[in-house]
């Protein structure tokens, strides 16, 4: 593993920045640090030969964006969050017309899917838009196949039965060269694009946003203004779903919402 320094990262960041406009200031260091020296590695060169390829239009600075973004999820991860979806906020989103949610940082659609399935057993996955955005046009590409190893759907099976899914997870995809493909009926309200919470602004308004593990990438003064965009963008009375290890606290929006949740951060807007 190529070891970098803080200094070096910091080095990169501002070249990012400077060739790209995409700014990576308001990450949180570590994270970066990890992948950016995974990149360095898997491609053999150091911080200097880095530096001498990231030029204006070129591929380098592209993978490297790309590298520095990619996340990994799995489908129903956490099973109490949807247990806890299922019993105390989808019984209050059924009774709308039309209902529309956002996965924010949906990384390579896993979470998509996950939600999608649970509005079929729900009821009303056909009255209801999933838009799943990520700022990594890769696993985007990924998530649209909507393809994943038989190894990890192993994976994704145990969560949905821990979940209290209704029937087989075998119901919602089927095998083909020895790769599980998601069903069309699952993928057929999702719409995947690119949205960058660091950079975009508000696109809809919706009635339930889950922006899970995406924060703790962020510092404190990225993540009030990521916080800030989710607010704008949620309907009054919708809901917001955070990750285990993040709190609306100090996100500067905390009083505008009441706790469904404690444990696993489910907030209701109510201001």
């Amino acid at each position: 593993m190529v070891t970098i320094e803080y200094s070096d990262l910091e080095l990169i960041i501002r070249k990012i920045h400077e060739i790209s406009g995409f700014d990576f200031s308001g990450y949180a260091r570590p994270s970066l640090l990890r992948r950016a020296s995974r990149y360095l590695t898997g491609k053999a060169m150091d911080v200097q030969q880095l530096m001498e390829h990231i030029r204006p239009g070129g591929k380098v600075v592209y993978d490297l964006i790309q590298e520095l973004t990619v996340n990994y999820s799995e489908m129903f991860r956490d099973p109490d969050f949807y247990v806890r979806l299922r019993s105390e906020v989808f019984s209050y989103l059924e009774s709308y017309p039309s209902v529309r949610m956002w996965i924010a940082g949906c990384a390579s659609g896993e979470e998509a899917f996950s939600m999608a399935i649970m509005l079929k057993e729900a009821g009303f996955l056909d009255k209801s838009i999933i838009y799943a955005t990520d700022l990594n046009s890769r696993v985007l590409a990924s998530a649209r196949e909507g393809v994943f190893t038989l190894g990890n759907v192993r994976t994704f099976s145990e969560n949905y039965l821990l979940a209290a899914g209704k029937h087989s997870l075998s119901e919602y995809y089927h095998v083909s060269y020895n790769k599980a493909v998601i069903s069309p009926e699952v993928r057929k309200n999702i719409v995947f694009s690119i949205h960058d919470l660091t950079g975009d602004g508000v696109f809809n308004e919706f009635q339930l946003i889950s922006c899970r593990n995406v924060m703790i990438y962020f510092n404190l003064e990225l993540r009030q203004r990521v916080f800030r965009l989710l607010y704008d963008s949620l309907s009054m009375l919708g809901f917001l779903c955070l990750g285990k290890r993040e709190t609306l606290r100090y996100s500067g929006i905390e009083q505008h919402f009441r706790i469904i949740d404690s444990s696993l951060n489910i907030y209701q807007k109510i201001r």
